[in-house]
């Protein structure tokens, strides 16, 4: 199958990482994010059927884009040649093919391949950071948009009784699969193909979702019914900006906002119901 790269003049990386957050709407395979430009590749059907939202973020731009056609290329080699270790807090996430770190970090090892969800996006670690001011030993937990399966992974290294993992886009279900027998979780990490619907009527005292402002939105009320008495919710994937939109969605289920984490542009928020807040 084809894929199509896109590449669209930035004015420097923080403004890439912007316009890769608005992408991430659709079913882009990956991003390649530099000082003068966004690469996104996305497969040709895929461009086809999004061809209208897609065009309308990158006119928003005002930038000129251009759209080349590349035969199938070898995705796992492309991350092998360029995806290092990242360290967030106590976590150090790497490839099978990276030394293991110190033994007193929490060694989390994936193959990306082209899900999302690496570390070394700015979104990634601040859940890592607001995950490890939560308890998890014992509790449920609910990781929406998984991705390659690195903070579901991370729940039970932390002690989470049952992880679900969920996520739309198959390749990811498939790399997340493989990351969590790699990491040695599966007896404690579930991973599901679908979206918030899939996991309606179950309760979890801890939901991570690191997806995008709009689906943050949507789902909230999704989230709220999930959440347990007490329970946390972790979010993350939002522009610092748009977070006054996320609260008010909160807001509007119950939930109250009790901690956030800064990284540039990006942030990461801490949510329970209302009245567990002090």
């Amino acid at each position: 199958m084809d894929f199509i790269e896109i590449t669209v003049p930035c004015m420097d990386t923080e403004d890439a990482e912007i316009l890769m957050a608005r992408l991430s709407d659709f079913p882009f395979e990956g991003f390649e994010a530099a000082d003068t430009a966004l690469k996104a590749y996305i497969s040709a059907p895929a461009l086809e059927e999004h061809l209208h939202g897609v065009t309308a973020v990158l006119r928003a731009t005002g930038a000129k884009c251009t759209f080349e056609t590349i035969a199938h290329r070898n995705w796992n080699a492309e991350w092998e040649s360029s995806f290092s270790p990242v360290d967030a807090g106590r976590v150090t996430v790497r490839a099978p093919f990276h030394p293991a770190p110190s033994p007193e970090r929490i060694d989390i090892v994936v193959m990306p391949k082209m899900s999302f969800g690496t570390g070394h996006h700015a979104t990634t670690r601040l859940m890592i950071l607001n995950m490890e001011e939560v308890t998890f030993a014992g509790r449920t937990v609910l990781d929406m948009g998984s991705g390659t399966g690195i903070l579901s992974i991370l729940a039970a290294r932390m002690g989470a009784a049952a992880v679900d993992a969920v996520d739309t886009d198959r390749w990811a279900f498939e790399n997340c699969t493989e990351n969590i027998a790699e990491n040695g979780v599966s007896d404690r990490v579930r991973p599901v193909l679908g979206d918030a619907s899939s996991v309606e009527g179950n309760i979890y005292e801890v939901i991570l979702a690191n997806i995008n402002r709009n689906i943050l939105v949507r789902d909230m009320g999704a989230y709220a019914r999930a959440l347990a008495a007490g329970g946390v919710l972790i979010l993350s994937g939002i522009l610092s900006p748009d977070l006054e939109h996320v609260d008010r969605a909160a807001a509007a289920e119950g939930l109250g906002r009790y901690g956030v984490k800064y990284e540039e542009d990006w942030c990461s928020a801490l949510y329970r119901p209302a009245k567990y807040l002090s």
